[in-house]
This record gives structure tokens, sequence and C-alpha cells, in this order.
């Protein structure tokens, strides 16, 4: 993923993505340790995937996409959270076809 695919970044998080030749996308997250506790971890965790729970139908399928965070995440709004994540999957994953 990290060698064959491609990069975008924002303040609160660098996605890595390529096609993976499927009907649905596939998501990932890695969340670094240095993030915080295993309790912030988990709760940057648990709000990403909501937000992806949240607005599947407006991410376009047919690809693979890794998520990492930011240290900024942790103590930022859930509303901020999701607008720049998905501004940057529509960015990238919606207008890319590669």
């Amino acid at each position: 993923m990290y060698r064959d695919g491609r990069r975008c970044a924002g303040s609160a998080f660098v996605i890595f993505y390529r096609p993976n030749g499927r009907d649905g996308s596939r998501f990932g997250m890695s969340v670094k340790k240095a993030l915080g506790t295993a309790v912030v971890r988990n709760r940057i965790r648990r709000r990403i995937r909501e937000i992806l729970r949240l607005h599947r139908q407006e991410i376009s399928p047919g690809w693979d996409i890794v998520i990492h965070p930011r240290r900024s995440v942790a103590a930022a709004k859930f509303s901020a959270l999701a607008e720049e994540l998905l501004a940057l999957l529509r960015g990238t994953i919606g207008t890319s076809r590669t």
C-alpha cells in the first residue's frame, strides 16, 4: 500500500490510497502510540470509524484506503474532523482513477 499507492495529506490526516478492483472500498487506519494513551488512541479510532460509517455512501467504491491521524485529531471537534476527512477523500479518491 505505501509503496504502490498514492498519498494525500491534510492538517489532521494523511491518507494512502490505491485502486483495489472491487465493488467496494476497504478502510484501514494506523494510530501511533505517540498520539497518546490507549484511551486516547481508541477514541481516535472510534471517531474515524463513525465518520466512515455515517458517510460510507459518499466515498467512491473500488479503493483501498489507509488513514493516519495526526496529533491534532485528539483535540479536534468531531464535525471538523469529518469535514476534513471527507474533503480529502472526495478531493483525491473521488477524482482519481488510476
